[in-house]
C-alpha cells in the first residue's frame, strides 16, 4: 500500500494586499517575482489566511507583472480582504514518508509594506517556545 503525506510546500509570509477586485475572475494576482521565490506555479492551488480578520479561504495563483509587489485579492475572495491586509499565503504538497524525510519547504518573507519585497528566504522555522 502506498502512503502520501500532505506538507507545507512554501509560504509567503506576511504579504500585503495591493488590492482587491470584486468583479474579476477570480483567484490570487502575486507579483512573478515572489511566485518565484517561492516555488509557486500560476493557476496552483494555494490557501490566503488573512492575519488581520482570521479570514481562510482557497483559491489558486495567477501572475502579476514582475516586480510590482502586487497581491491582489480577486473575484468573490475580495470580500474576504481589504488594500492593507496582511496575509500568509501558503500551497502544500503530497509526499511519501520516504521523500518528506528529505524535504524542506520554501519560506519567504515580505518586508510588511506594499512593495512586498523579500527580506528573507529559509528552509526551516526555528522552534516554538
Amino acid at each position: 500500500m502506498s502512503m502520501e503525506i500532505t506538507l507545507l510546500k512554501c509560504k509567503l509570509h506576511r504579504v500585503t494586499v495591493t488590492e482587491t477586485h470584486v468583479d474579476y475572475e477570480g483567484s490570487c494576482a502575486i507579483d512573478e517575482d515572489l511566485l518565484e521565490r517561492a516555488g509557486l506555479r500560476e493557476f496552483e492551488q494555494i490557501h490566503l489566511w488573512n492575519v488581520n480578520n482570521g479570514e481562510r479561504l482557497t483559491t489558486y495563483a495567477i501572475r502579476a507583472a514582475r516586480g510590482s509587489g502586487t497581491i491582489s485579492v480577486n473575484g468573490s475572495a475580495a470580500h474576504k480582504a481589504n488594500s492593507g491586509d496582511i496575509l500568509i499565503i501558503a500551497a502544500f504538497v503530497q509526499l511519501t514518508p520516504e521523500e518528506a524525510d528529505r524535504f524542506a519547504p520554501t519560506l519567504v518573507y515580505a518586508d510588511g509594506t506594499r512593495a512586498n519585497r523579500v527580506v528573507r528566504v529559509s528552509r526551516e522555522l526555528p522552534a516554538q517556545g
